[in-house]
């Protein structure tokens, strides 16, 4: 079982290997913001807590769904929460941080 810091950082580098990605640590209030296009389409608060920025359509599916949390600052600018605590959450994680990518990436 990996620690709470090695999974941290596997999901940073997992991050990181998309296209165009660029991380600013300590940006704001963010720990660690990932950047596709200049845009912010995700943060990750200490270690798994993320927030993923989505197309309001997908928002609403994935809430709907279950398969993350609404944002508690900013969910009109359709943030959700996924709380990656487990090498099991990874994927899942991953997915919803495809999603922010590929919606994002497209718009620059």
């Amino acid at each position: 079982m990996k620690s709470r810091n090695e999974l941290h950082q596997e999901l940073r580098q997992r991050i990181l290997a998309l296209s165009d990605v660029t991380e600013r640590q300590n940006a704001g209030i963010h720990e660690d913001a990932f950047f596709v296009g200049g845009k912010m389409f995700m943060h990750i608060h200490g270690h798994g807590h993320c927030d993923i920025r989505l197309a309001k359509g997908d928002q609403g599916r994935i809430l709907a769904e279950d398969k993350a949390r609404p944002h508690r600052w900013a969910p009109e600018k359709g943030y959700v929460t996924f709380m990656a605590r487990t090498e099991n959450d990874l994927a899942p994680a991953m997915e919803l941080i495809r999603m922010s990518h590929d919606h994002f990436g497209k718009e620059t």
